[in-house]
């Protein structure tokens, strides 16, 4: 039997990162166990606020050389509340994304069996998204700067860079992944009503980048409307792509109407394969809950899904994703979606799914 090992570096990094990523991991090694022919070996690196505390910086300098030779990266959350939100992201997550130029964010979204949607009457199939975020420039270039600090006429300028270079890529990725779906359905968002510049632009390119795929039916929605979409008629989406800002709002709407941004993951894609992509759970590192072993694992499992997914590994991450269907439909739940189970349940009830003989890809519910 031939092996495929796979170096997969692990940043925990603050909150309920770290336990997240523990029980990942924990899941992942018992998945190796029922597909022998993988081989997923693990290196953990603590960078993160706890590092920067004692080091003066979120990682090392040479922190992307060192992840380079890897074939993944599983990242837990970032920020707590002694380390300014500006330093930890941009030191650590902003870093590795924009460094390995991971500039498509993808996070897909759909309410899991056995979870109750905050919509009325939404059942299951109501809600099955992909969101694509364009992940590497746009409102979080970090282009702009501060002057006259404390003075009256202080003034502080944000620029969002929006290169056709930037937008061609992501609304080509945007429409294939739309065509690899059932529904061959893309909406484009963009605020082209009030930012007339770029969001313009953006509509300019979805315009002729769909003229590439005839099969693929596509509409445009200004930010403000998607979101009134979203909750009154989810059914009518299926494909989103957006700017970085926009689709960063919009898929935590997105994982809150699925249930809970603890059932919602990440995936920080290099599709060109020329550096490592990044997978993390969408959740923060809710500093709140943190210890308390109560936090949600299925956002984190659902990205390593993610992860499987992108290495090849079809048959691992559809097992996996049906271990997960079927803790959820059965109802072992934590209390962020309405149950009373703690993160060791929920855990153990996934590796009991994913050591049932008969686990294979299928409908729950």
């Amino acid at each position: 039997m031939s092996i495929r090992e796979y170096a997969i570096a692990a940043i925990p990094a603050d909150g309920i990162g770290i336990e997240m990523t523990e029980a990942t991991i924990e899941v992942l090694k018992v998945l190796e166990r029922r597909f022998p022919d993988i081989r997923l070996n693990f290196e953990t690196f603590d960078w993160g606020s706890d590092y920067y505390k004692k080091h003066g910086e979120m990682m090392p300098a040479d922190g992307l050389k060192t992840l380079e030779p890897f074939d993944a990266i599983l990242f837990g959350a970032v920020g707590t509340p002694d380390v300014p939100d500006h330093i930890s992201l941009w030191g650590l997550r902003l870093e590795i994304c924009q460094g390995f130029d991971q500039y498509a964010n993808v996070r897909p979204t759909r309410v899991l069996p056995g979870i109750a949607s905050p919509l009325r009457n939404c059942e299951p199939g109501d809600l099955d998204w992909v969101i694509v975020r364009e992940n590497s420039e746009g409102e979080y270039s970090g282009m702009g700067g501060r002057a006259h600090r404390g003075h009256p006429e202080e003034v502080g300028t944000e620029v969002s860079i929006f290169t056709r270079t930037g937008v061609n890529r992501i609304m080509r990725f945007a429409f294939h992944t739309a065509q690899s779906r059932p529904r061959k359905l893309l909406t484009v968002v963009t605020k082209s009503n009030a930012q007339r510049h770029g969001m313009v632009m953006w509509d300019e390119i979805a315009a002729e980048v769909a003229k590439e795929f005839p099969d693929v039916t596509w509409d445009r929605m200004l930010v403000d409307a998607m979101t009134a979409r979203m909750t009154l008629n989810p059914k009518s989406l299926d494909t989103i792509v957006a700017t970085n800002l926009h689709a960063d709002i919009l898929s935590d709407l997105a994982g809150a109407l699925a249930g809970s941004l603890g059932v919602a993951p990440t995936a920080n894609i290099d599709p060109e394969r020329r550096y490592p992509s990044m997978f993390e759970p969408i959740h923060g590192t809710a500093i709140d809950i943190a210890g308390k072993g109560i936090a949600n694992p299925i956002a984190s499992f659902w990205t390593a899904v993610e992860m499987l997914d992108f290495l090849g590994e079809q048959a691992a991450a559809d097992a996996l994703m049906t271990a997960i269907e079927q803790t959820t439909w059965a109802g072992i739940l934590t209390p962020d979606v309405g149950g009373k189970a703690g993160t060791v349940d929920v855990t153990n009830a996934v590796v009991s799914a994913i050591l049932d003989s008969d686990v294979q890809r299928k409908s729950v519910g």
